[in-house]
């Protein structure tokens, strides 16, 4: 069975716990009626290993020593399926492309990205799932696309400013 601890640890620079979260993801296509060729596989390897959001051609430059071969279109190709398969999210404020924290299921995503930095932060919160879906069906529409983009700047930028607590977050509204 998945876990996502173990595709977790596959972000540390530990092999072993790298190919057991390869392995995990190539299970997850398997199930899912896919297969992780070696080239997908690459791309996910470099998804893991980033910890940042990299766009395809960040990945392709990546990529291209150890594959001169690589083009442009066969990166993208590989980040649509690693995305048809759980297994990455594209984020379209960014352009960019982050593996995704929690592919044992499927699920809209929700990110906090930092506007400094670039951190991003994969949220799962069943109540802003819900908003999208209900504010579409008031106006009459069947959302295709549910991933929620939310930019600031996370504690790290902030300095030594603790983030503010919920009361105060709600006093500032």
């Amino acid at each position: 069975m998945f876990t996502s601890a173990r595709f977790e640890r596959a972000r540390v620079s530990d092999e072993r716990d790298r190919m057991d979260g390869l392995a995990e993801a190539e299970a997850i296509c398997r199930a899912r009626g896919g297969r992780l060729t070696q080239q997908r596989r690459a791309v996910l390897t470099k998804l893991l290993t980033t910890g940042r959001p990299v766009t395809a051609y960040e990945l392709l430059d990546l990529l291209r020593p150890e594959d001169a071969a690589l083009t442009p279109a066969s990166v993208y190709r590989s980040l649509d399926f690693l995305v048809e398969m759980g297994l990455g999210h594209r984020l379209d404020s960014t352009r960019s492309f982050v593996a995704c924290e929690h592919p044992d299921h499927p699920h809209a995503g929700q990110f906090l990205i930092c506007r400094a930095c670039g951190t991003v932060v994969e949220a799962e919160d069943k109540r802003i799932v819900r908003a999208p879906a209900d504010l579409g069906e008031r106006h009459g529409f069947i959302l295709d696309y549910r991933t929620v983009e939310l930019t600031g700047v996370c504690g790290s930028c902030r300095g030594n400013d603790a983030a503010p607590t919920n009361t105060e977050a709600a006093s500032r509204s």
